[in-house]
């Protein structure tokens, strides 16, 4: 198992939020995470939250924006929030864009060259961080999973992809159908190949119709997020892919609300209990 190295440590409503690093073995390449640890931390194991983040993004934003330190605390509950993609292996290209290559992992495991040397963003989110954190931290073995854009994207796909892993799954405006958006088809794409049946593995609608998801859904989108007018999103193919395959979903339409954390700040206290409420049974 791979050493951690501390970077920062700041207390925040009684408990600790944290930055590490390592070298990832799934990656090849130094990695940060961070971490949030309430009160109830120092003298107990507690449950854990993953949270993924969306494009450009790293382990900060979520921490830092989100608001979701006050509840986490009250609750007992920790977080982690990996980065979003490799840092650090300049592969050609690698920076070109916000929506391919550095800050846009998209949470698979690439198979075409030269991006299958490092974005294996699946295994290391599923795998390998889960294994150090608990081996590291005061946590019960007991997880849910969350996330926002492409990170809902990742959120729904680990979730569909490892039945009895976790409680529960939430997401914000995920990207819910990434091989039929521009989005996901120049991520899959590039990561994939251009065999579509590949993409369909990591395709949270397709998984449904393969079968099923082990878990009920919780999304929440804003009426007001232009990429959701732009049909980069897709809610409703994944509200039709859950009816389909009888997955009970709860999907939440927010009027006025846009794609920022402002959006996420506003209702992750709904998140946080919800998963809360599931971590505890």
């Amino acid at each position: 198992m791979s050493d951690i190295e501390l970077v920062s440590a700041t207390k925040s409503f009684g408990g600790w939020l944290k930055r590490y690093k390592h070298h990832s073995q799934a990656l090849n390449c130094e990695m940060i995470f961070a971490l949030y640890l309430p009160p109830a931390a120092e003298g107990n194991d507690v449950p854990l939250l993953w949270w993924l983040s969306g494009l450009t993004c790293t382990d900060e934003n979520f921490m830092q924006k989100a608001g979701a330190h006050r509840t986490a605390a009250e609750l007992g509950l920790a977080i982690v929030c990996p980065d979003t993609s490799p840092r650090g292996t300049d592969l050609p290209g690698e920076h070109d864009s916000y929506d391919f290559g550095s800050g846009a992992g998209f949470y698979v495991n690439a198979t075409q060259s030269p991006w299958s040397q490092h974005y294996r963003m699946y295994d290391y989110v599923t795998e390998e961080l889960p294994a150090l954190v608990q081996e590291h931290f005061p946590l019960n073995g007991k997880q849910a999973i969350s996330g926002h854009s492409m990170g809902g994207h990742g959120a729904l796909v680990c979730a569909m992809k490892n039945p009895g892993r976790y409680t529960s799954v939430s997401a914000f405006a995920p990207i819910c159908n990434p091989s039929q958006c521009p989005w996901g088809e120049k991520a899959l794409g590039g990561y994939l190949g251009e065999d579509k049946e590949r993409w369909k593995a990591w395709d949270s609608c397709e998984l449904l119709k393969r079968s099923g998801s082990p878990l009920p859904l919780m999304v929440d989108q804003g009426d007001a997020d232009n990429f959701y007018r732009d049909g980069q999103l897709r809610p409703e193919a994944l509200s039709a892919a859950c009816e389909e395959a009888g997955v009970p979903i709860t999907l939440r339409i927010q009027p006025g609300y846009d794609h920022s954390y402002f959006f996420i700040a506003s209702f992750i206290d709904d998140h946080l209990r919800y998963h809360f409420y599931h971590l505890s049974q």
